[in-house]
Protein backbone atom coordinates (compact mmCIF):
# COMPACT_ATOMS: atom_id res chain seq x y z
CA UNK A 1 0.00 0.00 0.00
CA UNK A 2 1.41 2.80 -1.01
CA UNK A 3 2.08 5.85 1.27
CA UNK A 4 -0.24 9.14 0.53
CA UNK A 5 1.96 12.04 -0.41
CA UNK A 6 4.58 9.75 -1.40
CA UNK A 7 5.75 9.51 1.76
CA UNK A 8 6.97 5.92 2.68
CA UNK A 9 6.00 4.23 5.81
CA UNK A 10 8.66 2.12 8.10
CA UNK A 11 6.27 0.30 10.56
CA UNK A 12 7.18 -1.87 13.51
CA UNK A 13 5.15 -4.69 13.78
CA UNK A 14 5.12 -6.56 17.80
CA UNK A 15 4.22 -10.19 17.69
CA UNK A 16 3.59 -12.87 19.68
CA UNK A 17 6.06 -14.09 21.83
CA UNK A 18 4.61 -17.96 21.58
CA UNK A 19 0.73 -18.06 21.57
CA UNK A 20 0.23 -16.96 18.02
CA UNK A 21 -3.54 -15.98 19.25
CA UNK A 22 -1.48 -12.95 21.03
CA UNK A 23 -1.42 -11.37 17.32
CA UNK A 24 -3.10 -8.16 17.50
CA UNK A 25 -6.23 -7.30 14.69
CA UNK A 26 -3.80 -4.71 13.77
CA UNK A 27 -0.71 -6.10 13.14
CA UNK A 28 -2.60 -8.70 11.04
CA UNK A 29 -3.96 -5.80 8.86
CA UNK A 30 -0.54 -3.99 8.53
CA UNK A 31 1.18 -7.63 7.81
CA UNK A 32 -1.37 -7.68 5.09
CA UNK A 33 -1.30 -4.43 3.55
CA UNK A 34 2.68 -3.68 3.85
CA UNK A 35 4.29 -3.33 0.44
CA UNK A 36 7.28 -5.23 1.94
CA UNK A 37 8.16 -7.37 4.49
CA UNK A 38 11.28 -7.11 6.62
CA UNK A 39 11.70 -10.24 8.97
CA UNK A 40 13.99 -11.36 11.15
CA UNK A 41 13.04 -15.49 10.52
CA UNK A 42 11.10 -14.92 7.33
CA UNK A 43 9.67 -18.84 7.82
CA UNK A 44 8.07 -17.80 11.21
CA UNK A 45 6.61 -14.67 9.90
CA UNK A 46 5.63 -16.29 6.77
CA UNK A 47 2.83 -18.00 9.58
CA UNK A 48 1.38 -14.40 10.19
CA UNK A 49 1.41 -12.91 7.18
CA UNK A 50 -1.14 -13.97 4.33
CA UNK A 51 0.46 -15.96 1.33
CA UNK A 52 1.78 -13.81 -1.35
CA UNK A 53 3.58 -11.16 1.08
CA UNK A 54 6.91 -9.77 -0.90
CA UNK A 55 9.34 -10.91 2.57
CA UNK A 56 13.06 -10.23 2.82
CA UNK A 57 15.23 -10.95 6.06
CA UNK A 58 16.46 -8.79 8.31
CA UNK A 59 18.90 -9.92 11.05
CA UNK A 60 22.04 -8.64 12.59
CA UNK A 61 24.52 -10.28 9.73
CA UNK A 62 22.54 -8.67 6.94
CA UNK A 63 21.02 -5.66 8.40
CA UNK A 64 23.63 -3.86 6.82
CA UNK A 65 23.08 -4.97 3.43
CA UNK A 66 19.34 -4.61 3.72
CA UNK A 67 19.79 -0.83 4.53
CA UNK A 68 20.12 1.04 0.46
CA UNK A 69 16.71 -1.75 0.15
CA UNK A 70 15.06 -0.43 2.52
CA UNK A 71 16.22 3.56 1.73
CA UNK A 72 14.94 2.85 -1.97
CA UNK A 73 11.11 1.58 -1.19
CA UNK A 74 10.92 4.35 1.65
CA UNK A 75 11.73 6.88 -1.08
CA UNK A 76 9.21 5.26 -3.41
CA UNK A 77 6.88 6.25 -1.35
CA UNK A 78 6.00 2.27 0.19
CA UNK A 79 4.93 0.77 3.28
CA UNK A 80 7.38 -1.37 4.82
CA UNK A 81 6.38 -3.85 7.98
CA UNK A 82 9.53 -4.70 10.21
CA UNK A 83 8.83 -7.84 12.60
CA UNK A 84 11.48 -9.48 14.69
CA UNK A 85 11.07 -13.56 15.49
CA UNK A 86 8.68 -12.76 18.49
CA UNK A 87 8.26 -9.43 20.14
CA UNK A 88 8.77 -5.81 19.68
CA UNK A 89 11.22 -5.07 16.92
CA UNK A 90 14.28 -3.36 18.46
CA UNK A 91 14.46 -5.33 21.98
CA UNK A 92 18.07 -7.19 21.27
CA UNK A 93 17.65 -7.12 17.49
CA UNK A 94 19.28 -4.29 15.07
CA UNK A 95 15.72 -2.34 14.47
CA UNK A 96 17.44 0.65 15.27
CA UNK A 97 19.23 0.91 12.22
CA UNK A 98 16.18 0.79 10.29
CA UNK A 99 14.35 3.79 12.20
CA UNK A 100 17.45 5.63 11.41
CA UNK A 101 17.37 4.76 7.54
CA UNK A 102 13.82 6.23 7.49
CA UNK A 103 14.25 9.00 9.90
CA UNK A 104 17.31 9.95 7.45
CA UNK A 105 14.81 9.91 3.96
CA UNK A 106 11.93 11.77 6.00
CA UNK A 107 10.09 8.75 5.90
CA UNK A 108 6.95 8.17 9.11
CA UNK A 109 7.69 5.71 11.63
CA UNK A 110 4.98 4.34 13.27
CA UNK A 111 4.29 1.41 15.80
CA UNK A 112 2.09 -1.38 16.14
CA UNK A 113 2.62 -2.53 20.16
CA UNK A 114 2.78 -5.76 20.81
CA UNK A 115 4.43 -8.39 23.30
CA UNK A 116 7.49 -7.85 24.56
CA UNK A 117 9.29 -10.89 26.99
CA UNK A 118 11.19 -8.48 28.85
CA UNK A 119 8.21 -6.68 30.24
CA UNK A 120 6.16 -10.03 30.42
CA UNK A 121 8.65 -11.70 32.63
CA UNK A 122 9.31 -8.42 34.33
CA UNK A 123 5.90 -8.01 35.61
CA UNK A 124 4.90 -11.80 36.39
CA UNK A 125 7.94 -11.95 38.27
CA UNK A 126 7.22 -10.43 41.83
CA UNK A 127 9.94 -8.52 41.87
CA UNK A 128 9.69 -4.54 42.11
CA UNK A 129 8.57 -3.09 38.69
CA UNK A 130 9.18 0.66 39.19
CA UNK A 131 12.86 1.10 38.32
CA UNK A 132 14.25 -2.13 36.29
CA UNK A 133 17.64 -2.45 33.88
CA UNK A 134 16.60 -4.40 30.60
CA UNK A 135 20.38 -5.94 29.92
CA UNK A 136 19.54 -8.41 26.97
CA UNK A 137 21.93 -11.01 26.55
CA UNK A 138 25.25 -11.06 28.42
CA UNK A 139 28.61 -11.70 26.03
CA UNK A 140 29.43 -14.77 25.09
CA UNK A 141 32.90 -14.56 26.59
CA UNK A 142 33.05 -15.54 30.29
CA UNK A 143 35.56 -12.86 30.68
CA UNK A 144 32.92 -9.86 29.43
CA UNK A 145 30.23 -11.54 30.92
CA UNK A 146 31.60 -11.63 34.18
CA UNK A 147 33.09 -7.80 34.01
CA UNK A 148 29.05 -6.98 32.82
CA UNK A 149 27.86 -8.29 36.02
CA UNK A 150 30.41 -6.89 38.28
CA UNK A 151 29.48 -3.23 37.22
CA UNK A 152 25.54 -4.27 37.70
CA UNK A 153 26.57 -5.45 41.18
CA UNK A 154 25.30 -2.27 43.43
CA UNK A 155 22.58 -1.08 40.69
CA UNK A 156 19.53 -1.41 43.08
CA UNK A 157 17.19 -1.86 40.11
CA UNK A 158 15.84 -5.31 39.12
CA UNK A 159 18.42 -6.76 36.00
CA UNK A 160 16.24 -9.06 33.18
CA UNK A 161 18.16 -11.02 30.84
CA UNK A 162 17.65 -12.85 27.72
CA UNK A 163 19.69 -16.45 28.39
CA UNK A 164 19.92 -18.96 25.97
CA UNK A 165 18.81 -22.45 27.56
CA UNK A 166 21.98 -24.10 26.85
CA UNK A 167 23.61 -20.76 29.03
CA UNK A 168 21.03 -20.83 32.02
CA UNK A 169 23.13 -22.59 34.47
CA UNK A 170 26.69 -20.86 34.14
CA UNK A 171 24.78 -18.09 33.78
CA UNK A 172 23.06 -18.37 37.44
CA UNK A 173 26.46 -19.55 38.70
CA UNK A 174 28.43 -16.72 37.37
CA UNK A 175 25.62 -14.75 39.03
CA UNK A 176 25.27 -16.17 42.35
CA UNK A 177 28.95 -16.11 42.50
CA UNK A 178 29.24 -11.99 41.51
CA UNK A 179 25.69 -10.62 42.51
CA UNK A 180 25.43 -12.75 46.02
CA UNK A 181 21.98 -15.27 46.58
CA UNK A 182 19.23 -12.83 45.28
CA UNK A 183 15.70 -13.47 44.39
CA UNK A 184 15.31 -14.60 41.05
CA UNK A 185 12.80 -16.09 38.84
CA UNK A 186 13.37 -17.69 35.32
CA UNK A 187 10.12 -17.27 32.85
CA UNK A 188 10.30 -19.98 30.39
CA UNK A 189 8.16 -20.90 27.29
CA UNK A 190 5.87 -17.71 28.32
CA UNK A 191 2.39 -17.95 26.53
CA UNK A 192 2.93 -21.10 25.67
CA UNK A 193 1.44 -25.01 26.97
CA UNK A 194 4.66 -25.68 29.18
CA UNK A 195 4.72 -21.95 30.29
CA UNK A 196 6.94 -21.61 33.50
CA UNK A 197 7.86 -19.42 36.12
CA UNK A 198 10.40 -20.96 38.38
CA UNK A 199 11.60 -18.39 41.40
CA UNK A 200 14.02 -18.76 44.42
CA UNK A 201 17.36 -17.71 44.91
CA UNK A 202 20.13 -17.62 42.28
CA UNK A 203 21.62 -20.89 44.65
CA UNK A 204 18.02 -22.80 44.23
CA UNK A 205 17.67 -21.80 40.85
CA UNK A 206 21.07 -23.09 39.91
CA UNK A 207 20.76 -26.87 41.85
CA UNK A 208 17.09 -26.71 40.26
CA UNK A 209 18.31 -26.58 36.40
CA UNK A 210 21.68 -28.32 37.31
CA UNK A 211 19.73 -31.11 37.35
CA UNK A 212 17.31 -30.95 34.50
CA UNK A 213 17.92 -29.36 31.12
CA UNK A 214 15.83 -26.05 30.39
CA UNK A 215 14.23 -25.67 26.91
CA UNK A 216 12.86 -22.86 25.21
CA UNK A 217 12.66 -19.28 25.42
CA UNK A 218 14.18 -17.73 28.82
CA UNK A 219 13.78 -14.70 30.42
CA UNK A 220 15.91 -14.34 33.64
CA UNK A 221 14.77 -11.64 35.96
CA UNK A 222 17.19 -10.97 39.15
CA UNK A 223 16.30 -8.67 41.88
CA UNK A 224 18.21 -5.60 42.33
CA UNK A 225 21.24 -4.90 45.17
CA UNK A 226 19.78 -4.23 48.66
CA UNK A 227 22.45 -3.24 51.09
Amino acid sequence: MTAEGGRGRLVLVGTPIGNLEDLAPRASRILAEADLVFAEDTRRTARLAPPGRRMFSYYDSNAASRQPMLARALEDGLMVALVTDAGMPGISDPCYRAVRTAIEKGAAVEIVPGPCAAISALVASGLPTDRFSFEGFLPRKKGPASRRLAELAEDSRTLVFYIPPHDLVDALEMMHSILGDREAVVAREMTKVHEEFARGTLSALLAEFASRTPRGEITLVVAGFRP
